[in-house]
């Protein structure tokens, strides 16, 4: 198949390279030229719009940042609808409101082009290494056709179901990442103000029922004070709009979540919109007027 890939950030550049070092020909799109012309020179076709990539491709993968966006690179003016041949089949891993996925999917078949909603999970490491988790709605004949191009992607895809399937898992999961985080920020700091030193606060974590699997991705970060991005916290923040927006929808309360979506939101206007979403233990930090840091060095590794 000719593949092609539109959005070329943080996730959607690695993804599109990893495409291209598993030998697959590849046309890019991005908005911003500067990023497709750096894969163009590792090989890639470099397209001039949506519209043009989706008349040259069988298969095209989408990584854009949100719901507008997606619609944009999809049924826009200059979209990849105006562009798609019957019989082609469109991937986003964008994490976008599911609704919003189930009617440009509608727009897609009606041209008699196929569309899977394929969010991932892994971040800017995951990508780096192929070894994203996809989580894939629509026709399932569809995704086991195109199942080997994910691949160089991620080893683990979980088909959900029916259009917006993959996108409810997704968030469903970041969900529960971004309270269990914001959960363990609250007990370090606690903690860390009573004069319990972090890296025994951490082992005691691990070592009980309350183990929390993202402190094994992000204790360093917060260990050090390193904010360096893999998942801002502008896009985690958006994506529990898109919980909550997904939960009037569907009829269930999002209590915590509401919660915790105000106290990034906090967290985003005190500056940290483009750091990682770990950034957001500052906020109790300071309001706490202690610090979760390991001063010595290497402490924490």
């Amino acid at each position: 198949m000719q593949l092609g890939f539109i959005g070329l950030g943080i996730m959607g550049m690695r993804m599109a390279r990893r495409l291209l070092q598993a030998g697959h020909s590849l046309a890019v799109y991005s908005h911003s030229k500067a990023k497709a012309e750096k894969l163009g020179a590792e090989g890639a076709q470099v397209a001039w719009s949506p519209a043009e990539l989706a008349s040259r491709c069988d298969l095209v993968f989408l990584m854009v940042g949100d719901t507008e966006h997606m619609r944009e690179m999809t049924v826009g003016a200059n979209g990849l609808v105006q562009g798609i041949r019957a019989g082609s089949v469109v991937v986003d891993s964008s994490t976008v409101l599911p609704s919003a996925s189930r009617r440009v999917a509608a727009e897609f078949a009606a041209k008699g082009a196929e569309f899977l909603d394929a969010p991932c999970t892994g971040s800017k490491a995951g990508a780096e290494a192929g070894n994203l988790t996809f989580m894939i709605g629509g026709n399932r004949e569809v995704f086991e056709r195109v199942r080997e191009y994910f691949l160089p992607m991620g080893k683990k895809l979980y088909y959900v179901g029916g259009n917006g399937m993959g996108l409810h898992a997704k968030l469903s999961q970041n969900l529960l990442l971004a309270l269990t985080y914001q959960g363990a920020c609250e007990a370090f700091v606690l903690a860390v103000k009573a004069g319990v030193p972090p890296e025994l606060m951490y082992d005691i974590i691990q070592n009980s029922a309350a183990r929390v699997g993202i402190l094994e991705y992000k204790k360093n970060a917060i260990f050090q004070g390193d904010w360096s991005t893999s998942f801002s916290l502008k896009w985690m923040h958006k994506d529990m709009s898109l919980m909550l927006e997904s939960g009037r929808e569907l009829g269930v309360p999002l209590p915590a979540a509401a919660l915790v979506r105000e106290l990034f939101g906090a967290s985003m206007a005190r500056g940290h919109a483009d750091d990682d979403y770990a950034s957001a233990i500052t906020l109790i930090e300071d309001w706490a007027g202690a610090q979760v840091r390991v001063k010595e060095p290497g402490a924490g590794d």
